[in-house]
C-alpha cells in the first residue's frame, strides 16, 4: 500500500493535475513524474508477471488500494499506448475493475484515449484606466551614490574536472554500450577494455548489505531504481550496472560501477545516502576472476554466480 501511495499515486498526479489546471504546469516536473511512474509500473509489472494479485491468491486490501491509485490515471491520462508497455499491470487493473464490488461503485470503466492538453492561461482582463491628474512636481531627492555591485563569484569546479586528462572518453563508451545490439561480447566488452584507462578511471563492485531484506521482487526493483535516480548527479563521471539476482526471495542486489578517478567521488558519498547501504570493493584487474566478473556484469550474463537474473539495470 505504501508503494502505491508513494510511487504510483504522486507520479500520476505530477503528470495529470497540471494538465487539468489544478497545479502550475512545468515541463521538467512532468518529465520527472512520467519517468518515476514508468519505474513504478515496471516494478509492479515484474511482480505481477508471476502473481495474479499483489498478495496471496485473492483480492486483499492491498489490491483495492492499488486499483484506486491507478484508477484516475487509467481514466484520465494513461492511454493504451502508454500502458501497453506494462501488460501484466493492464491485466491486473482490468481484472480488478471488473470485480462485482468494483463495478457497483464505478460502473463500466473506459480507459483514457488521449492525454489531456495543457490548460492555456486566460489573459487577465485589463482594468479601466482612471483619468490621470497631472502629477505635481515633486522636489528632487538628493542623489545617493549606489554601492558598487560585487562581481559574481565563479562557480567552483568539480574536483573531478581538475584531474589530468584521460584517454578514455566516457560518452564514447556509453554510446558503444547502447548501440551494440548483437555479438555484444566481441564488440562492446572487448571495446570497453580497449577504451578503459586505469589511470583516469577505477572500477568498483558493490554488494547490498541487507540482502535478507529483499523478500518482495517489486520492492527490491524499486529500491534499485531509486538508487539510480539519486545517482543522477554523477552521470557525467560514472557508468553503472545493477543486477537483481535470483528467481525467488531473498533476492540479491549487486553492482559494478566505473568512476572517474581512483576513488569513489566524495560528493557522491556525501549526497547519495544509498551509498552507505552497499559494501564497496575496488576491482583488482590483476585478478583474472575479478576481470571475468566485470565482463559478466557488463554483459548481463546468465546464470550469474549460479543464479538467474531477475533484472539488470544500466546507469549511463
Amino acid at each position: 500500500m505504501d508503494f502505491g501511495a508513494t510511487e504510483v499515486d504522486p507520479n500520476i498526479a505530477r503528470w495529470l493535475y497540471p494538465r487539468l489546471g489544478y497545479m502550475p504546469y512545468n515541463a521538467q516536473s512532468e518529465e520527472f513524474g512520467i519517468a518515476g511512474l514508468k519505474r513504478a509500473l515496471e516494478a509492479l509489472n515484474t511482480h505481477l508477471a508471476s502473481n495474479t494479485f499483489l498478495v496471496g491468491h485473492s483480492v486483499t486490501l492491498a489490491d483495492i488500494v492499488m486499483t484506486c491509485n491507478l484508477y484516475h490515471g487509467f481514466a484520465r491520462i494513461l492511454t493504451k499506448t502508454f500502458t501497453s508497455e506494462f501488460p501484466h499491470v493492464e491485466r491486473y487493473f482490468w481484472t480488478m475493475v471488473n470485480q462485482p464490488n468494483f463495478k457497483k461503485v464505478i460502473g463500466d470503466f473506459k480507459q483514457a484515449e488521449v492525454v489531456p492538453p495543457v490548460q492555456k492561461k486566460a489573459a487577465p482582463a485589463k482594468p479601466k484606466e482612471a483619468k490621470k491628474e497631472a502629477p505635481k512636481a515633486a522636489p528632487k531627492p538628493a542623489e545617493v551614490e549606489a554601492p558598487e555591485e560585487e562581481a559574481p563569484k565563479p562557480k567552483p569546479k568539480n574536483p573531478l574536472d581538475l584531474l589530468p586528462p584521460s584517454k578514455m572518453v566516457l560518452d564514447d563508451w556509453k554510446r558503444l554500450y547502447s548501440n551494440t545490439k548483437s555479438n555484444f561480447h566481441d564488440v562492446a566488452v572487448k571495446g570497453f577494455w580497449e577504451m578503459y584507462d586505469p589511470e583516469g578511471y577505477s572500477l568498483w563492485f558493490c554488494d547490498y548489505k541487507y540482502q535478507e531484506e529483499n523478500t518482495v521482487s517489486y520492492v527490491t526493483l524499486n529500491k534499485v531504481g531509486g538508487f539510480l535516480q539519486r545517482m543522477d548527479l554523477c552521470r557525467k563521471y560514472a557508468f553503472g550496472k545493477m543486477l537483481v539476482i535470483g528467481s525467488e526471495a531473498p533476492f540479491k542486489v549487486k553492482g559494478l560501477w566505473l568512476f572517474r578517478g581512483q576513488d569513489i567521488p566524495e560528493f557522491v558519498m556525501n549526497e547519495v545516502y544509498d551509498m552507505e547501504l552497499y559494501e564497496w570493493t575496488k576491482v583488482d584487474l590483476s585478478d583474472e576472476a575479478q576481470k571475468k566478473r566485470v565482463e559478466a556484469m557488463i554483459e548481463d550474463l546468465e546464470p550469474f554466480e549460479g543464479q538467474a537474473l531477475l533484472d539488470a539495470k544500466c546507469f549511463k
